[in-house]
């Protein structure tokens, strides 16, 4: 195997000290999915990573990377000490990126990020090998993390960048350097931290801030902020191209024809009109693919040969995924929507509910969070969509109340203070022929609900 990193790398990187001689194969910030040839960085979150380097390094780890001694029987040679372990990381993930012969295409935006992201991971992927971000590591560490793991021969990284606060998508952005980058949607995810919609898009035009000198932003057409967008990119020296369903969009979507598996779509790009084939459901899905094969467009690619393959992309676990799950006297359909929640992306999961040939369909609903005072409004406005598509709702979370109150009686399937409460009340109403949509915000544990019914494991 290729070294990711060497010792001598890993010092000069770091200005850290390092007393072995070794060849790291990987990159790892949890002890319990170690691979062998890994060097694991002892980062504090809930615990602090010092306390597993033990562990770890028995696991398969070759060094850790440390900023101080941890407790236990460790092998001092095997440490590499730095001043801080965070601050090391990126250290690291700047040095991977600045050595990166790989052409980088940076993702934000308030919803659909980390498909754009998997979606972008099948496209390159036909023309080169293809390195991105795992699961949604788009935060401060999750991005160096990513630039740190880049293998040497990539010919392209996706990187993705998330944001809760003001100010945290700029040095992400600096940090990838992106040479293409690709804000997704303005939406109102985080309004309760940042308080309005305006500040939302501002934080998210900071990508703006990192785009490689002469590269492209790609902006979404059917924001009421493109404007402001686009003169910001300009000033910044940069192309600018657009996507979405407005006329005159670089990468307009012409129509989309839904089916229960995936859907049909006609794409206008750049005057080139594609036809899509999509293995995933949902209209969001092919506006994601306009951002994508936008990108593709900006990095000189052929946009057909990365449409062709975009309908190989299906969505992952709590993206969308759709499962067939054991019931009593047969099978239900399930939508795997879990990780998180907005206003847009719980319309867009209702309607890929509403294209499945169920018997009924049925929707488990948990609180949509950091919408601060806007919550109990943005809650109640689902109801509509929610009365119009589902045959029975079930909600979690006291802000979801405002939907469940909202829904005619013959709707309600019950509401319940957490998703753990919600389960044995679901399960007990699922028949066979039945499709069922699971979404909630991250915070509102709704995989809880997804590991009962697929498992039929305890509930916890």
């Amino acid at each position: 195997m290729t070294p990711l990193w060497t010792s001598v790398e890993l010092r000069t990187a770091t200005n850290g000290t390092l007393a072995a001689d070794v060849v790291v194969t990987g990159v790892s910030i949890d002890s319990r999915s170690i691979a062998q040839g890994d060097i694991f960085i002892a980062l504090r979150d809930q615990r602090d990573g010092h306390e597993f380097v033990a562990d770890a390094l028995s696991r398969g780890a070759v060094i850790a990377m440390v900023d101080h001694t941890p407790q236990g029987a460790v092998d001092t040679t095997k440490l590499l000490r730095v001043a801080d372990t965070l601050a090391g990381l990126t250290a690291l993930g700047a040095a991977g990126r600045a050595r990166a012969a790989a052409r980088f295409v940076g993702v934000t935006g308030s919803v659909g990020k980390t498909t754009t992201k998997e979606m972008l991971r099948v496209a390159l992927g036909v023309f080169g090998a293809t390195h991105a971000s795992a699961a949604s590591h788009n935060n401060h560490w999750g991005v160096p993390l990513t630039l740190a793991r880049l293998p040497r021969d990539a010919a392209f990284a996706v990187i993705e960048m998330g944001m809760n606060n003001r100010g945290e998508i700029a040095p992400l952005s600096r940090l990838a350097q992106p040479h293409v980058g690709i804000i997704t949607s303005i939406g109102t995810a985080h309004i309760g931290n940042l308080g309005s919609q305006a500040a939302i898009a501002a934080e998210k035009g900071d990508i703006i801030a990192g785009i490689a000198p002469g590269g492209t932003a790609i902006l979404p057409a059917d924001s009421a902020f493109l404007p402001a967008m686009t003169a910001r990119a300009r000033d910044a020296g940069l192309q600018v191209m657009t996507h979405g369903e407005a006329e005159g969009a670089d990468a307009r979507l012409l129509s989309y024809q839904p089916s229960a598996v995936g859907g049909d779509a006609e794409i206008m790009l750049a005057g080139q009109q594609l036809s899509l084939r999509l293995g995933t459901p949902g209209r969001h899905v092919a506006l994601n693919a306009c951002a994508v094969l936008a990108a593709v467009k900006a990095l000189g690619l052929a946009p057909d040969t990365a449409a062709h393959a975009l309908a190989d992309f299906t969505a992952g676990a709590g993206r969308g995924a759709l499962r067939r799950i054991a019931v009593a006297g047969g099978e239900a359909l399930l939508i795997d929507d879990s990780y998180n929640a907005s206003v847009a992306s719980v319309r867009a999961g209702l309607a890929v509910l509403a294209a499945q040939p169920a018997t009924r369909r049925i929707f488990a609903f948990g609180d949509m969070l950091e919408l601060g005072a806007e919550g109990p409004a943005q809650h109640a406005a689902l109801a509509q969509d929610a009365e119009k598509i589902c045959d029975l709702v079930f909600c979690c979370g006291p802000l979801s109340t405002h939907l469940f109150a909202a829904l005619p009686a013959t709707q309600r399937g019950g509401h319940f203070q957490d998703s753990t409460s919600l389960v044995p009340a679901l399960r007990a109403a699922l028949k066979p022929g039945d499709a069922v949509l699971v979404k909630g915000s991250l915070g509102s544990r709704m995989g809880v609900i997804i590991k009962a019914l697929t498992a039929g494991e305890q509930v916890s």
